[in-house]
């Protein structure tokens, strides 16, 4: 059983909408219980961090999702939440990752959105998926390049597209609006 976290962020219907395709059980749940016992975990994400942060605060998720040992998976908000530290409302994040989350400059379009190519794959989860393919982002705040950075995105800047560290992954594209190669993502994940 998959377990999407719940905690009033948006995305969570199509991440679950996703996984139907995929013929993928899950449930929508915010059970300490449920998600300890679930076999793979995501946390998606659509929103405001500090105030999405307090809500997670409020029941305890923020501490429940680093002590997590099954394969957890962070999309868009939820990987910049597994971040350090965000500048988006000066939030203090997870630390699951010892990055910190910046704002886009504004030289360039802000929110990034749209289509864009990643590349520089360096975990399984890419298995099967082609150098340069092109994956569906919308974000304003980036997570700087690191050891954990799995792939690289270059908007305005070269940015970490996903992160990877122990059993913690985390994507800054939406795999679940990314068409096939994001079903093979997340099909990848669930092979972890």
């Amino acid at each position: 059983m998959i377990a999407i976290i719940k905690y009033n962020g948006g995305n969570v219907s199509s991440v679950q909408n996703s996984l139907n395709r995929l013929k993928v059980e899950s449930v929508v749940t915010d059970d300490f219980d449920l998600i300890r016992k679930a076999d793979k975990v995501i946390f998606p994400g659509v929103g405001e961090a500090s105030s999405t942060m307090k809500l997670l605060k409020e029941k305890g998720l923020d501490q429940l999702i680093p002590t997590l040992k099954q394969p957890v998976l962070g999309v868009c908000l939820g990987m910049q939440l597994m971040c350090k530290n965000n500048e988006e409302g000066n939030t203090v994040g997870m630390g699951i990752f010892d990055i910190n989350v910046k704002k886009f400059p504004a030289t360039d379009i802000v929110p990034h959105m749209g289509w864009n190519t990643i590349s520089d794959f360096k975990s399984g989860i890419f298995s099967g998926i082609e150098e340069n393919s092109d994956v569906y982002f919308v974000h304003s705040f980036y997570c700087e390049l690191s050891e954990n950075t799995t792939s690289i995105c270059d908007y305005i800047l070269p940015f970490s597209a996903s992160l990877q560290k122990d059993n913690f992954y985390a994507m800054q594209f939406h795999p679940e609006k990314s068409g096939d190669i994001g079903s093979r993502l997340l099909e990848n994940f669930l092979k972890q």
